[in-house]
């Protein structure tokens, strides 16, 4: 078994070669990882398009390539570079605000994964499958998805202070830096006025405009209502854990994360082909679930991920956050368990936030977030596969494929 498990690992991706190895060495886990395998394997055949010819697969779209990200990259440059010396944020700018304002933005928007952003450019490119897409439409749909990596720096700056966070993306909070702190709420708010100058710019004389203009006036609603009722529910269940419920969880979370990380990628890029939005009401909701997933996924990282490759340390627990562990933990635990749960839930002691982990671990939740994900991700692929529209198809499989078992 030993020799057959290394020749097969030795033409698997790192990924599957690392599952194969693990069950060569402890025979008593094949099982357990049985099915975990055969899932990596569907999903590398599945989603990586290697029925279909591998780069040239890619090319057209379900990944992004280097050469597209480098072109995006160095869209932001152009972007910041407008927005520095636009005549309707040149309020009487000095040096020292402009250089403000420059590394605020250096410091907030660019250094996440991108993952937002790329999206629409990604899922603009699958829509135009088999026509030519020139410079000026490619650029187009590059200051779209900035527009959403600008709405995802807001929301995260303002974010870290509610949740009195202290690393974001592997360096402090801007609000913890010495000569920033409360400032951070008004740069917040700046980002997210930029979004709004940035689209003006670009699309004001679009037949589309209006419909633009809608949509993003619709997700940053839905996104401060999501955030509002994360920090009610946050403060119901400091209270009372016992009213933290999915129901509950699930609508937070639509609100808070989906529409603007799943949602809005997509839509931009409809409209910038040229669709209409109330045609793809099908294709909303699953995007939508699929936000869903990629929360529950945060909260298992926040706890039980790695510092060093998410980013950021985890202050769920400590923040007495209505995260999917603790809704789980509420339907499961024991009496005995269920005081544990009470008496270190939301407090800043690491004991607390121990004690309150090794509760998660006798609950078995690692598992049971396992099973949630291997069955959630047939359920979409299921959904994905029904799909007629090849476009959209192949755009719902990027997602996927972005998201299914990431560690960061």
């Amino acid at each position: 078994m030993g020799a057959l498990a290394a020749s097969i690992a030795s033409h698997l991706p790192s990924g599957v070669s690392a599952a194969v190895a693990a069950l060569a060495a402890s025979p008593g886990e094949m099982v357990r990882r049985a099915a975990g395998l055969e899932d990596e394997l569907r999903e590398l055949l599945r989603l990586n398009g290697r029925g279909r010819g591998g780069a040239a697969a890619g090319e057209q779209g379900g990944g992004v390539t280097q050469h597209t990200r480098d072109r995006f990259v160095r869209a932001y440059e152009r972007l910041k570079s407008e927005l520095l010396n636009d005549r309707a944020f040149n309020f009487d700018f000095t040096e020292e605000t402009r250089q403000w304002v420059a590394k605020m933005m250096d410091y907030n928007v660019p250094g996440g994964k991108l993952n937002r952003g790329l999206s629409v450019v990604d899922s603009y490119m699958l829509l135009r499958q088999g026509t030519e897409v020139d410079d000026e439409d490619f650029y187009l749909a590059c200051v779209l998805g900035w527009c959403v990596e600008w709405l995802q720096a807001s929301a995260l700056v303002l974010d870290d202070i509610t949740d009195n966070a202290y690393t974001r993306r592997d360096n402090l909070c801007w609000y913890k830096l010495p000569k920033v702190g409360m400032s951070a709420i008004n740069d917040g708010v700046l980002l997210k006025c930029h979004v709004q100058a940035i689209i003006k710019r670009y699309f004001k004389e679009k037949f589309y405009f209006l419909d633009l203009m809608e949509l993003w006036n619709e997700i940053g609603l839905q996104t401060a209502m999501g955030q509002m009722l994360d920090l009610i529910t946050t403060h119901t269940g400091a209270k009372d854990l016992a009213r933290y419920r999915i129901q509950g969880y699930r609508r937070i979370v639509k609100y808070k994360t989906s529409y603007y990380s799943f949602y809005l990628p997509v839509a931009c890029a409809l409209l910038l082909n040229g669709a209409r939005l109330s045609d793809y009401v099908e294709l909303k909701n699953v995007l939508i679930e699929m936000g869903v997933y990629f929360q529950i996924q945060d909260d298992y990282l926040d706890c039980f991920g790695d510092p060093e490759v998410i980013g950021k340390v985890g202050t769920d627990i400590e923040d007495y956050k209505c995260s999917w562990l603790i809704v789980q933990a509420m339907e499961l635990a024991n009496e005995n368990e269920m005081k544990i749960l009470y008496e270190n839930y939301g407090k800043s002691d690491p004991k607390c936030v121990a004690e309150v982990k090794n509760v998660y671990r006798e609950l078995d939740l690692q598992d049971i977030f396992l099973e949630y994900e291997s069955r959630v991700y047939k359920h979409l692929v299921s959904t994905i596969d029904a799909e007629t529209d090849r476009a959209i198809r192949d755009i719902l499989k990027s997602f996927l494929k972005k998201i299914y078992r990431r560690k960061k």
